[in-house]
């Protein structure tokens, strides 16, 4: 599947996902990302998270992460929280925690991101991917989800 078509998310796998990112135009991902679809994209990519997670990498890992998805059509941001305690991951989309990290990127960045498409050290020293707190918790995000590897 090479067209990205929010519509067809929810019937689609991880591994799917990943690879109609990786096979989309930048272009045609920001355009989606600036549209009406964008909070459909983003809620699937969120509510996706919990299944993805691998507590056995958690081990005794407690944190409150945001990630603040800029680019809104409004010129706002999305955020949304993402609690790892006690071995599990639960997300909301509405920060209601202090968070102990804080992440900021593009909407095309962070698709790119989660869809094991870039490399989240590099977006970093690059500028592309802000963290805000613990960034010993940042460099081992990673590990925490089963990211697709498409």
């Amino acid at each position: 599947m090479t067209e990205f078509d929010p519509a067809n998310f929810s019937a689609v796998d991880a591994k799917g996902f990943s690879k109609m990112v990786k096979s989309t135009p930048d272009s045609k991902l920001a355009e989606v990302m600036r549209g009406d679809l964008r909070g459909k994209v983003l809620d699937e990519v969120f509510n996706r998270m919990p299944t993805l997670f691998r507590p056995e990498k958690a081990g005794s890992t407690n944190a409150v992460i945001h990630w603040n998805i800029t680019g809104r059509p409004d010129g706002g941001t999305d955020t949304y929280e993402i609690v790892v305690e006690n071995g599990t991951c639960v997300l909301s989309p509405t920060p209601q925690r202090d968070p102990r990290l804080s992440l900021t990127l593009g909407p095309v960045d962070f698709l790119k991101i989660v869809s094991g498409g870039a490399n989240p050290m590099m977006m970093f020293m690059t500028g592309k991917l802000k963290a805000k707190g613990d960034l010993g918790l940042a460099a081992q995000i990673a590990n925490l989800f089963d990211i697709p590897k498409g």
